[in-house]
């Protein structure tokens, strides 16, 4: 017995449940139109630490530790917290965990790390590895900006291209428990592939991941035989403006063409036009809020019945960039169903 369909894709015939969620952003992320949505919004970005990169890993912990108690389990009952973020050795995620004392299985898929924990850890509790597993992605702008960009006191002008990294966190409980109450389930599970068009530019990394996200959503409609139109909502994130009307236009040309009123990113979700963030929301955050936040209320709330969840990332590094490197990409993607 096989559980792939097609090529690439991974079928889930257990239908793991997501029962919990929660998501935590800084004040400007509050500000914008997703305000209601989110769990906690953090006024001050240090969160009470002495450090951007311990503020993040607060957050992270923050989300993961409401997450699982909204789920109605403790630490105790976790079988494995899995996640990252952008950090050198995703030190946010690592030192959040910590404070879980939960068995750890660390990811690094850049922007695309939310998908990443969410795919990985409903295969495993699909196939009866694990029962509850937690998933976690965080990232902070101001050590974004240090890492991979300049220091804030430096000044730097942002071209139009360039996103603005998400503050805040963002965390869902995988379960096989068929007692609790499901936000929704996870159905199908199609997995990226590295795909690299030579940008070289950081600060356009929308144009870097579309073709990522365009090949691994053509292999997905490829290997369930759906199109489109079976989705209430396909969402990506992070290709902010850039990237989302790239992809719009590489799947027009693969003849899978996108009705831009089921067809959003969470980049171009997460901030309104008038917060002055260029091209739109970026960073591991970003989508790990606008999903656990607005979509799964969404979910809660009656409004979809089926979405496909597709995280991108921009594989670099400052050392590959700084030696002219350039930017490969990749997307993963998640089937969510309604719980029925």
């Amino acid at each position: 017995m096989t559980n792939r369909i097609g090529q690439h894709t991974i079928l889930l015939p257990n239908r793991p449940r997501i029962v919990g969620s929660a998501a935590i952003v800084g004040k400007k992320e509050g500000k914008g139109p997703l305000h209601d949505d989110f769990d906690q919004i953090i006024d001050d970005d240090l969160f009470g630490e002495e450090t951007w990169e311990k503020a993040e890993s607060r957050f992270q912990y923050t989300a993961a530790d409401l997450a699982i108690r909204k789920a109605g389990l403790t630490h105790e009952q976790i079988d494995a917290a899995m996640g990252g973020d952008l950090l050198d050795q995703i030190m946010a995620a690592s030192l959040a965990v910590r404070e879980l004392h939960t068995p750890f299985i660390g990811l690094y898929g850049a922007c695309s790390t939310m998908a990443e924990s969410l795919c990985l850890a409903s295969m495993l509790v699909d196939g009866g590895y694990l029962h509850h597993a937690v998933c976690t992605a965080s990232s902070h702008f101001c050590t974004a900006e240090r890492q991979y960009r300049f220091p804030l006191e430096y000044g730097s002008q942002r071209p139009p291209t360039a996103q603005w990294t998400v503050t805040g966190a963002g965390s869902a409980v995988v379960s096989a428990d068929e007692k609790l109450p499901a936000i929704c389930r996870s159905t199908h599970v199609t997995l990226g592939r590295i795909v690299d068009m030579a940008i070289k530019d950081a600060n356009n990394m929308g144009a870097a991941m579309a073709p990522a996200a365009a090949d691994t959503l053509h292999r997905h409609l490829t290997d369930t035989g759906r199109t489109p139109a079976d989705y209430d909502l396909i969402i990506t994130g992070d290709l902010g403006r850039v990237g989302h009307d790239l992809l719009l236009t590489l799947m027009q040309e693969r003849g899978m063409p996108l009705d831009p009123s089921r067809y959003s990113d969470c980049g171009l979700e997460i901030f309104s036009p008038d917060q002055d963030t260029h091209a739109g929301g970026s960073g591991c955050g970003c989508s790990a809020v606008t999903l656990c936040g607005h979509i799964f209320r969404r979910f809660q709330a009656g409004e979809l019945q089926r979405v496909l969840f597709m995280a991108t990332g921009a594989l670099l590094s400052p050392t590959s960039n700084q030696q002219g490197d350039t930017i490969p990409g990749i997307a993963h993607a998640i089937a969510l169903e309604a719980d029925s």
